[in-house]
Order: structure tokens, then C-alpha cells, then sequence
């Protein structure tokens, strides 16, 4: 059906500095330190390589978002290119997919952040802090995107600073023992393997999960043609460069990957190479970051269910509804808060592999949806053919390299969207319900 006047519609408010904040803010740099131990396990030591990899393949893909957002400047992400590209129905399952990322990513944010603070104040339960970030981060969320920026900027700025001074003293330590500041061992080593640094680089791949978050805010962005293109590309190439730097300074300084808690790693190495004052201040920039982070995947995620929700995908009068005086989709932001409350019973590793299944997901059909769009209006061979045969290809590569438990959690999912296909397409009759509305 056509939307009328009355279609909900998000309002604009935000600019190029803004929208690559909020994707930044979303990757949060300082979290790769988060799961530093995890990946460096995975990788047998070699993290900087993980994350070279896995920033090529994240460029390709962010190429192939730029360009369908520029197309299709809507909210919606991957869920609406694909629908509008290839087909509603194709559209619809990697619109489920996608909700498995951005649905499940605050709960990992918080869970990382609840483990961090736990491990330093064993007396506070768990839930009390997983209960904190929900509580804080849902209510500026709820208070409006504008409000949520101007905390991510304030966060940032933090976390950036935490962030030079980790691989100042990193580099600072490396020197001070007599070694050179430049070596290729965190790259590739004799005990390091290409399936071990790719299982990494597809655990790595999260941290990326921040550039095409910044699809959803088109709708609120002024001039979403330009600027959300400039974005995308802005936010995956600086998020990857700072990622490389940080695990290579990191990996320079504490070579292997042999902790006392995997989970901790790097609370563990800041300790070592600052001492007890920037372990604390180092634990108080983790949580920025996962402050931040779980701001901006809330909000994104929210924005997600409200595209759906405005085409009847999912129950239009709650996930369409936006509160009339801040203008955000209070349901929805909510909902993802409450779901956060599984955290209390997964671990980082699994749930980490688990959101990614649905990024990598969502990744390869955007891809394949500019292969679909050039099969109709021809344009440039390389932006629009080579690029996204070589993101799709990657994206694949890396998704079978996931946690076979995350696969096979993965495909559940999966399987339960076509069901509610089935279920709102009487049996593959009809196509799933659309709205369509104004650019």
C-alpha cells in the first residue's frame, strides 16, 4: 500500500561528523581490546593480521553499501537494498538475519563490559552491572538520536585517549627492553596458520559491525545521498586503521597468546605496561567504549525493527509507533533492552561468533544486490561488479570460518524466518507486506 500523511517518518538532524561518530562509536575502537585474547587465541598470536584481513573485506563490503545507499536512502539497511533489488521475500530473510546482529550486539557490548567490571569488583554480582548499562543506555536512546550523539562525542574523546596512551606505553615498554619497534612476527610467526588467522579474522569481523549501522540513521541524516556514502567508507577505513594499530602495538608488547583469563586479556597486558593507576584507567575506557558502543547498536537496531514495523513485517503498531515528543521508536529500544538480559547466561566467544552469522549474512546479499542493480542499469564494472563479487566472496569465506556452534545457531534462526514468512505470506502466496513511502 502507499503511505499517507500520517506514514511514521524519522526527521533528519545529523551530518557527515555526526553519522561517522556514531559508526565509530558503534565499531568502538577500544574493544578490540575487549576480545584482544580471544581473537590472539585463535590466531596464535598474529591479531594485527586478523584484523588487516578482515578490514579488506569489510572495505569491498562497505563499497557496496555506500553505493545501495545512495540508491535507496531510506531506513532499513541490508533489510531494504535487498528487498528492493532482488526481491521482498529474499529481503525479508536478511532482514531476519541482520535482526540476529543488531538485535543480540548490545547484549554482547554488555556482556563484555559486566566481565570487565566483574573481574575487578568480584563483590558486585554480574547483573548488577549488565542491569546498569541497560538501564543508561536505554534512557538516552529513548531521550532522542541528537542527545545520544552528543554523549557518544563526549565518550569518544575518552576513549581515543585511552587509546594513544595504550600504544604509547606499549611501544614505550617494547623499546625500553631492546627491541625494534618494527617487526612482522604480530603478523605471521612459524607457529601461526592461515586457518587460525582466518577463524580470527572472522572473529575480528565484529568489531566492524559499526559502518553498516550507519545505514539505519539515513532518514536522519541531511543529504543521506552524499553524506551516508562518505560515511560508510569514512567509518570502515578508520575504524579498520586504528584496529590494526592498536593490536599490533599490543601483540608487539605481549607476544603469543598465553593468558591467565582470555576473556581479560588486555586488562591484563595494561597492568603490565602501566601499572595499577592506567589498568584503571584503562578498565574506565573499556567501559566507555562498550557505553558507547551499546548506545549506538541500540540505536541502530531500533531503527532496524522500525522499518519493519513500518512495513508491516513485523506488528506495526508497536514497532512503527514513535514517541511524539523525542521522535525515537521507544518499542523497539526497549525491547532490545530487555533482550539484553540474556547476557547473564552466554559467554563473549559463543555470542560473539553468533550476532556475526547474521552480519556476514546481511553482508554477502548486500553485495549481491549491487551485482543485481548493475545486471539492470549497467554503470561501472569495477564499483559495481568486480568490488561486490570480491566483498561477497570474502564475506562467504569468512562466515563458514565462523564457531560451528554459531552456524548452527544461525541456520535455527534462519529457518524460523521462513516459518514466519510462510506465516505472513499464507504459505509463499503472497509477497510480504510493503509500504512504500517518500525519500
Amino acid at each position: 500500500m502507499t503511505a499517507t500523511n500520517t506514514t511514521a517518518k524519522l526527521t533528519p538532524h545529523l551530518r557527515l561528523r555526526g553519522v561517522v561518530l556514531f559508526g565509530l562509536a558503534y565499531m568502538a575502537p577500544l574493544i578490540v581490546l575487549g576480545t584482544y585474547g580471544i581473537v590472539a587465541d585463535n590466531t596464535s598470536g598474529t591479531v594485527p593480521t586478523a584484523y588487516l584481513l578482515a578490514t579488506v573485506a569489510m572495505l569491498f563490503t562497505a563499497a557496496s553499501y555506500g553505493r545501495m545507499a545512495s540508491v535507496y536512502p531510506v531506513a532499513g539497511s541490508a533489510y531494504t537494498y535487498v528487498r528492493k533489488s532482488i526481491d521482498s521475500r529474499v529481503g525479508f530473510l536478511v532482514g531476519w538475519a541482520v535482526l540476529l546482529d543488531y538485535f543480540f550486539l548490545p547484549m554482547v557490548i554488555w556482556l563484555i563490559g559486566a566481565a570487565y567490571m566483574s573481574a575487578e569488583f568480584p563483590a558486585v554480582p554480574s547483573w548488577v552491572w549488565v542491569l546498569a548499562f541497560i538501564v543508561l543506555t536505554t534512557v538516552l536512546n529513548v531521550l532522542g538520536i541528537r542527545v545520544a550523539v552528543t554523549a557518544n562525542f563526549l565518550l569518544m574523546a575518552f576513549q581515543l585517549l585511552v587509546i594513544l596512551f595504550f600504544v604509547i606505553l606499549s611501544l614505550r615498554q617494547v623499546g625500553a627492553g631492546g627491541h625494534s619497534l618494527f617487526s612482522t612476527i604480530p603478523f605471521y610467526h612459524n607457529g601461526s596458520s592461515f586457518s587460525g588467522i582466518s577463524a580470527g579474522a572472522a572473529l575480528a569481523a565484529y568489531a566492524f559491525l559499526g559502518f553498516d549501522a550507519v545505514t539505519t540513521l539515513t532518514e536522519e541524516t541531511f543529504e543521506p545521498r552524499k553524506t551516508i556514502p562518505r560515511a560508510i567508507l569514512l567509518t570502515a577505513l578508520l575504524g579498520g586503521v586504528l584496529f590494526v594499530i592498536l593490536s599490533y602495538a599490543t601483540q608487539l608488547v605481549h607476544p603469543g597468546s598465553t593468558f591467565h583469563d582470555t576473556s581479560s586479556a588486555a586488562f591484563e597486558i595494561a597492568t603490565d605496561i602501566g601499572g595499577d593507576f592506567f589498568a584503571a584507567v584503562f578498565l574506565a575506557g573499556l567501559m566507555v567504549a562498550q557505553f558507547a558502543s551499546g548506545i549506538a547498536a541500540q540505536a541502530g537496531a531500533s531503527r532496524l525493527m522500525f522499518a519493519m514495523g513500518r512495513d508491516g513485517v513485523l506488528p506495526k503498531r508497536l514497532f512503527a509507533y514513535l514517541q511524539p515528543k523525542f521522535e525515537t521508536p521507544v518499542f523497539g529500544i526497549v525491547l532490545i533492552g530487555l533482550v539484553g538480559l540474556g547476557a547473564l547466561a552466554l559467554d563473549v566467544t559463543t555470542s560473539t561468533s553468533f550476532i556475526n552469522f547474521g552480519a556476514f549474512t546481511a553482508f554477502t546479499f548486500v553485495n549481491i544486490s549491487v551485482i543485481a542493480l548493475w545486471l539492470r542499469e549497467r554503470g561501472s564494472v569495477l564499483r559495481n561488479l568486480v568490488f561486490p563479487v570480491i566483498g561477497a566472496a570474502v564475506d562467504i569465506w569468512l562466515l563458514v570460518h565462523l564457531d560451528g556452534v554459531a552456524v548452527t545457531l544461525g541456520l535455527i534462526w534462519l529457518a524460523l524466518g521462513v516459518c514466519y514468512l510462510a506465516y505472513l505470506t499464507r504459505g509463499f502466496r503472497r509477497p510480504p507486506p510493503e509500504v512504500s513511502f517518500e525519500e
